[in-house]
């Protein structure tokens, strides 16, 4: 059997009396579409900023594609191919949509500097791409901090996609975005993450979201991993109902 694609062994972390990581020992298999759900101060976001090298843990540790990843920094794991995006869609809002996709191509060759031309830096093919992939093609010239909040959302997945990830985290996906756009939104991403043969794990509070675009759900409950599962028994489940849903 192979290697899971990202695995943690005993994490542990509290801030002062908090727990937020509970002694967890995850493992996620390739091709998995893994919602994490949880009420907030739950420890699901310091769990992925835990992956990700955005904080070390006290003890316990990360690996990713079999190898230890544990308090590598957060460049060096994306460069490994385990990207995030944020919450809060983090772009380069003075540059079209399509320069920021380019810079974020140069930035994964290491080819940013004063002296290279951006579009000589990376595969222009590449950046339009993953534009179509998103559905931003149409709107490459305009500067990215004129976007609405849905299209926001879309170019920062564009700019982890064209980084080429094995598994893409994505904070909050739908948060900011009007419940008539939310499906749109998460239809265009796993389409895209489908092309791509991308795994995923995303941080969402929306139920039904949940229930459409997840292959599995991860419930966390005051730093501990409560219920695994797929959709239809961890959203049913009485102690996730009422401590996690809030029914």
């Amino acid at each position: 059997m192979s290697a899971p694609l990202l695995q943690t062994r005993d994490l542990q972390l509290a801030f002062g009396a908090v727990v937020v990581a509970d002694h967890i020992d995850f493992s996620l298999s390739e091709g998995e579409r893994l919602a994490v759900i949880g009420q907030n101060g739950a420890g699901k976001t310091t769990f992925i900023n835990i992956c990700t090298g955005l904080i070390r843990p006290q003890s316990g540790q990360v690996f990713f594609e079999g190898k230890e990843v544990t308090g590598m920094s957060p460049r060096a794991i994306a460069l490994r191919g385990m990207v995030r995006s944020f919450q809060l869609p983090q772009l380069f809002t003075e540059h079209s949509v399509r320069d920021c996709v380019r810079i974020a191509a140069a930035g994964k060759r290491n080819k940013l500097g004063l002296w290279m031309p951006l579009a000589s830096a990376i595969d222009n093919a590449e950046v339009e791409h993953v534009l179509e992939m998103v559905g931003l093609a149409d709107r490459a010239e305009e500067l990215s901090g004129a976007l609405p909040e849905g299209q926001r959302k879309l170019l920062d997945i564009a700019m982890a996609l064209i980084m080429k990830p094995r598994l893409l985290i994505l904070d909050e996906p739908t948060s900011g975005v009007s419940s008539d756009e939310k499906h749109g939104l998460m239809a265009t991403i796993m389409k895209a993450l489908d092309q791509q043969k991308v795994s995923a794990i995303f941080v969402e509070h929306d139920v039904d979201i949940v229930s459409h675009y997840s292959t599995r759900v991860a419930a966390w409950i005051a730093g501990r991993i409560a219920a695994d599962g797929v959709p239809a028994q961890v959203l049913t489940d009485p102690e996730i109902r009422k401590n996690v849903i809030g029914e």
